[in-house]
């Protein structure tokens, strides 16, 4: 069937369901015609808002447009897509237990090497669950600070408020998002270690200090510094489960090892058992044959511990300036989708019985 488009004109074949619609004006139907994405984003003025989240964006993909029961509606994510189109009611709901059965899943992102994508891993990980519906504490460790500058958060108390002073973690969190909260670090996490060292039992100051919080969420997601330090040794005291971004390159494969190896320590000296839930391949550019080797490698050690891969974007370096997250600044792209995934494998582990994440029923 061939028609002329209604923006701009041409003629085309139609082939697909967003390339035409029915338009009422003055109690009369009228068909309307889009030769392509453009075209349909031109009809909205290019912009449209989400009929999941009311997020107001710019249409761009065929993807963003469905039809329910015959009417246009707009979904800015693959998250939001499922809940228009009524998927999401398929899906594993999201934590919602009453608060006096509480003990929230602890999960600590984690890596030696530097440059893996920790940081944007556990923001983006965080808010995801937090978008479902759970509610989530993100723990900066890293004194660098990266979790408050990516969520652009201002704050006058900190983790070392909470580890050296005593402060209870309500009086430092600072609520970030709906359902989000952050307990932010800086600079001072550097005498925290000091503290720490002088401590009895000073690799369990953290689960010390933090255990009365579980109670008050369903996800506790730690953010480490790259480097095993000791507060990275309370980290692990402290967490269930262990997340590993992995840059897909040789070097971070060979700091794989030493994340086990460190794993296989702590299970060792502190008498508990850490499990690695997951294995994160990040920046995958899937122009290099190098990121495809590496890959592969990981699925080979790792097998479905090995999490399907976080694409490159440049929208992954721009979300922090802008300090928001990738759903907030570009939920259309293609790792805020991979991220989604993650979070909805996260959630669907936590739901177990018998989850490698020990925690939540």
């Amino acid at each position: 069937m061939r028609r002329a488009c209604s923006i701009c004109r041409t003629e085309f074949e139609v082939q697909f369901r967003y390339q035409m619609e029915v338009r009422t004006c003055d109690g009369s139907d009228t068909l309307a015609f889009f030769c392509s994405q453009a075209c349909l984003g031109q009809s909205t003025n290019g912009k449209a808002s989400c009929d999941a989240c009311s997020l107001e964006f710019a249409v761009e993909l065929a993807a963003q447009v469905l039809y329910v029961q015959g009417q246009r509606r707009y979904a800015c994510s693959e998250l939001c897509r499922a809940r228009v189109s009524g998927e999401a009611t398929r899906r594993p709901a999201a934590v919602a237990r009453p608060a006096t059965q509480r003990s929230a899943c602890v999960l600590a992102v984690f890596n030696h090497k530097g440059g893996t994508g920790k940081t944007t891993t556990a923001v983006n990980v965080a808010a995801g669950l937090a978008a479902r519906g759970a509610k989530v504490l993100l723990v900066d460790a890293d004194g660098q600070g990266n979790v408050a500058a990516s969520l652009a958060l201002r704050h006058e108390r900190s983790l070392y408020h909470v580890l050296v002073l005593g402060l209870p973690v309500a009086g430092a969190v600072v609520e970030a998002r709906p359902g989000l909260d952050v307990l932010p670090a800086n600079e001072t996490l550097a005498a925290a270690e000091l503290h720490l060292a002088g401590r009895k039992q000073r690799d369990r100051v953290l689960a010390e200090r933090l255990g009365p919080a579980k109670s008050n969420y369903d996800f506790i997601v730690v953010d480490c510094s790259p480097s095993l330090s000791l507060l990275n040794q309370n980290a692990l005291s402290f967490a269930d489960s262990v997340l590993c971004p992995v840059a897909c390159d040789y070097l971070s494969l060979v700091g794989v090892r030493q994340v086990l190896r460190t794993l296989r320590q702590v299970n060792r000296l502190l008498g508990r058992s850490v499990v690695l839930w997951g294995v994160l391949p990040t920046l995958f550019d899937a122009r290099a044959r190098i990121c495809h080797e590496a890959l592969a490698t990981l699925r080979e050690h790792f097998g479905e511990r090995c999490l399907p891969p976080v694409r490159l974007t440049a929208k992954v370096k721009e979300a922090p300036a802008e300090g928001k997250t990738l759903f907030e600044y570009a939920p259309g792209s293609s790792a805020a989708c991979d991220y989604d995934a993650v979070v909805e494998k996260l959630l669907e582990d936590s739901g177990s019985v018998n989850s490698s994440l020990g925690g939540v029923a």
